[in-house]
Parts: structure tokens; sequence; C-alpha cells
């Protein structure tokens, strides 16, 4: 997983992440966006699961994090289209709207995110 941190042009923090992984940079830049607190949360959670079958999540405006001692699940809350009829051969384009990933890289993500934000 490949990603970088920059500030935007108002000087707020931008996250961009790889093919695959975009959802965790929406993530950051949605629900995070500077937050440490809830960085803090993220991080305790990650604690109580670990080595359990507990899971644990967040649901925020935009997107909802799920996580379990293993893996972590990033995915954007307008995914819930299962009403929805599509044509045959039709599909949902969602390749930017979840993401997955072992929960030691979400970890050296969000302390790569920390030291970013202690940077500037």
């Amino acid at each position: 997983m490949d990603y970088e941190f920059r500030l935007d042009v108002t000087g707020q923090i931008f996250a961009q992440f790889s093919m695959d992984h975009e959802a965790i940079g929406h993530w950051l830049n949605e629900e995070v966006n500077g937050n440490l607190a809830l960085l803090d949360d993220v991080e305790q959670a990650i604690e109580q699961v670990k080595g359990s079958e507990r899971q644990w999540q967040k649901v925020g405006h935009e997107y909802t994090l799920w996580l379990d001692g293993e893996e972590v699940i990033i995915r954007a809350n307008q995914l819930d289209l299962e009403g929805d009829e599509m044509e045959d051969g039709m599909f949902y384009y969602d390749d930017e709207s979840l993401s997955f990933c072992g929960v030691e890289d979400f970890l050296a993500v969000l302390s790569a995110y920390r030291r970013f934000l202690a940077e500037r």
C-alpha cells in the first residue's frame, strides 16, 4: 500500500492512497481530518479486539470503519444500494469506496499520519 500526505492549498492535510486503498485516504480526509481524538479511539479499539473474536465499528458521516484483530475495512456509507435493480452485465463502480488492509499496516498509516501532523 502506497500513500502520501501533503497539505492542500488551504493548509489542510490531504491523504492520497494507491489503488485498492483509496477509501483509507478518503476516510482520513473526510472523517479524521486532523482529529487526533478519533485516532486515539481507533487505536484503543484495536488494542481491545486484538487476540479476540470481537469486532468494532465507527460509523462516520461519509465512511464506516470496521475492524477485528486482523483486518480493517473502510467502506463508504453510500454503498448501501442493495434495493436497486441493475441491468444484466452492469455493476456499481466501488473500487474507491471500499478498502481492506491488515491491522498492523493500518497502525503504521495512523502513525505516519500523526508524524505528518506533528511536523507541519
